[in-house]
């Protein structure tokens, strides 16, 4: 088994395992908003519905990942997908994370103890708490200057102006 932190290129380009497209191939094609990498700006979640999100006047459809430079769509149906297969893209992250703040949907869902201590073995602290609460998290933690990110269910609510 590998470590769970190695980084993609330090692994053998065997597929075998697999049963959806590679990260890399996947979140090339749904890559939504980049920022530039002198931009000074951070990404704030304004709001969301059942539908969605909208971080920095941009609507994002279905579950999101917001990370310290772009915003992907996120490859989960409810909580009970999220596994340490889609959480990979948060361990991958060049600058390293140091807080995933997980949103998953209108409760707070237990997530796997082991998966959070492979991401803690990553260096990268898990918080875990409803979609609401969790992104008025991921506000706070960025306004703090914190390498934050979030992977974001829609709950069912709506809400504008976080």
């Amino acid at each position: 088994g590998r470590r769970p932190c190695e980084r993609e290129s330090e692994r053998a380009p065997s597929r075998g395992h697999r049963l959806t497209p590679a990260d890399d191939e996947l979140y090339q094609r749904t890559r939504l908003t980049v920022l530039q990498p002198e931009s000074p700006d951070t990404f704030f979640i304004e709001g969301y519905t059942s539908r969605g999100f909208t971080v920095s006047g941009d609507l994002v459809v279905g579950p999101c990942a917001i990370l310290p430079r772009a915003i992907l769509q996120w490859n989960v149906g409810s909580y009970r997908d999220i596994s340490l297969e889609s959480l990979s893209l948060f361990r991958l992250l060049e600058p390293h994370i140091e807080i995933l703040v997980v949103g998953t949907g209108d409760r707070v869902e237990r997530l796997h103890p082991t998966m959070l201590k492979q991401m803690r073995e990553c260096g990268i602290a898990v918080e875990v708490q409803d979609t609401p609460n969790a992104c008025a998290t991921f506000n706070f933690l960025t306004s703090e200057k914190r390498v934050a990110a979030a992977g974001l269910i829609p709950p069912r609510g709506t809400y504008m102006g976080v």
